[in-house]
Formats: C-alpha cells, structure tokens, sequence
C-alpha cells in the first residue's frame, strides 16, 4: 500500500501525465494479477499444469475470434 501512495504523491509532484501513467499502470497490474489468479484457479479445478493452462487459454482465444 505505500508503494501506492508514493507513486501518487510522486504523480502530484510531476503534473497531470505523470498521474494518468501510474493510474494506467496500477490499472496493468491489476489486470496481471486477475489473469494470474485466474490461471491458478484453472490449475487447481483442472488439475493441469501451467503449460495446459496456456493452451486451455489460446482454444479459448482461437474459438472466440472464430465468431
């Protein structure tokens, strides 16, 4: 959490792009952390390995993009 806010108080200090880079990356991060909590749910329901779970993932991707 204090990583946080010193990237918020460091985007005060740099102006109003500086503030719209963190938000996007704290908005990334999050992003990352739902795919990789997802990914271990997949692994524990499936019982699969990592590598499964990426190809689960491109079936997935491929089917919709078939749509």
């Amino acid at each position: 959490m204090a990583g946080v806010l010193e990237r918020l108080l460091r985007s005060v200090q740099m102006g109003p792009k500086a503030e719209q880079r963190v938000f996007l990356r704290c908005r990334v991060d999050l992003k990352a952390l739902e795919l990789q909590t997802a990914k271990e749910i997949l692994r524990e329901v499936f019982g699969t390995t990592p590598a499964e779970v990426e190809e689960m993932i491109r079936q997935r991707v491929k089917e919709r993009e078939g749509l």
